[in-house]
């Protein structure tokens, strides 16, 4: 009788372990990913490391060692800043809208998008910290803002886009465990997607309301920055599942890698549209005549114009022909989307300073031209402007910033559909 006792005593001692081992081995499994993961981890720490040694190295010697200058203000790090918003905005955009409106999603790459969101809207923000100078402007900016100046409406909706995307990406968790109703993700799907909107917008004003600037100075550049969110955002998503579902991470079944492929497909038509639209504008003889579509189509910036066009096209082509929609020719159709996003991002913002607004600029000086010894002829006859091998090591580290955060989300974060773990 006693060792019956015994027997049932240590039975309960096993129920009541039971669940702690259950807990254990879930907490356990939260963190995924094997030896390749770690190196990549460890990789992408070290460039970061090397491109705050390097942002170092510009703080200490000056923005003159970068090749911006007084006429062309803006380079590489804006650039690169407005092609990660328009990543993280498209990523944000492709996870929100079938909750937001009760549509049929693409699987379960919903987090894995809002993940890749964040870890964009991180890169973007460090962009527009290198690019100020010194850390102590990221102070001034709040300290002495402006509120009425398109650059302090970017800074804050960027603040609040990033603060929201983790909020969203903690309620798809929560809502997984029980925790959050379907309808207040929903709500907060709605607002995400209004915000992800929003801060394109916000971006492209800052460029279109510049009455100075030849290649920005239009209405079209808002929904052009969406267009082009949308695109680079899908393709983007679209390469990280397949990378994932290749690597056992998630299941990115067929169907839904199709229909990203063909949403892809007509983003980037759209986003030509719009393109066409506004190099008719801007050829009409009564808009001021050939002078930026000669720039684009056979001027300086003709190599970044014929990749984005040839590139986008290509993507188009292989998202349409359902004979072409094989594994590697989509992962290819959206890297040439991607390459043509960026490229369309260069042509935006050089062009914006190649051609003078000013006849007579003032003195030529290292600080006021990049190539001003040849004078105002020689120095707009090529590309006004060319990163310097400082800022192509700075904006390394950044991208590898992102890329780290994005790593550490999917090794100790529940970025997977709960039926898949």
């Amino acid at each position: 009788m006693t060792d019956m006792n015994n027997v049932g005593v240590i039975d309960d001692d096993f129920a009541a372990v039971e669940p702690r081992a259950t807990e254990a081995a879930g907490a356990r499994a939260a963190a995924w990913g094997g030896k390749g993961l770690t190196i990549a981890i460890g990789v992408s720490g070290v460039l970061a490391v090397i491109g705050i040694v390097l942002w170092g190295m510009q703080l200490t010697g000056g923005m003159v060692q970068t090749g911006m200058r007084n006429l062309d203000s803006w380079g590489l790090y804006i650039t690169n800043f407005m092609f990660l918003v328009g990543l993280s905005a498209g990523g944000l955009i492709i996870s929100s809208v079938p909750k937001a409106f009760g549509i049929a999603g693409f699987g379960g790459i919903s987090k894995v998008a809002v993940m890749s969101s964040i870890a964009c809207t991180v890169g973007a923000i460090g962009f527009v910290v290198v690019d100020l100078g010194q850390p102590l402007r990221v102070w001034e900016l709040f300290a002495y803002s402006n509120l009425g100046s398109p650059l302090m409406w970017d800074i804050i909706v960027l603040a609040t886009y990033l603060i929201l995307s983790c909020a969203y990406l903690w309620a798809q968790v929560q809502a997984e465990r029980g925790k959050v109703s379907h309808t207040a993700l929903r709500v907060i799907s709605v607002v995400a997607l209004v915000c992800a909107v929003l801060v394109h917008s916000v971006t492209a004003w800052i460029f279109g309301l510049q009455q100075g600037r030849e290649m920005w100075y239009t209405a079209l550049l808002a929904p052009w920055f969406v267009s082009s969110a949308l695109v680079c955002g899908t393709a983007l998503v679209t390469l990280v599942c397949m990378a994932l579902s290749k690597a056992g991470y998630l299941e990115f079944s067929r169907d839904n890698m199709v229909k990203l492929a063909k949403l892809l497909g007509a983003f980037v038509m759209v986003d030509l549209y719009f393109f066409g639209c506004d190099l008719l504008t801007e050829a009409f003889p009564a808009a001021g005549g050939m002078e930026v579509v000669a720039m684009l189509v056979s001027g300086p910036l003709a190599p970044f114009f014929w990749t984005e066009i040839v590139g986008c096209a290509a993507c188009a082509v292989i998202c349409f022909t359902p004979a072409l929609r094989t594994n590697p020719l989509i992962a290819l159709g959206a890297a040439l989307a991607i390459l043509g996003i960026f490229c369309k991002r260069v042509q935006l913002l050089v062009g914006g300073f190649q051609l003078a607004n000013l006849d007579y600029a003032g003195a030529m000086t290292p600080l006021t031209v990049t190539g001003w010894e040849s004078g105002m002829v020689g120095a707009y006859s090529g590309m006004v402007y060319w990163p310097t091998p400082l800022e192509w090591g700075v904006t390394a580290g950044v991208l590898a910033l992102a890329v780290l955060i994005f790593l550490l989300g999917v090794k100790f974060l529940p970025l997977r559909p709960a039926d898949e773990k």
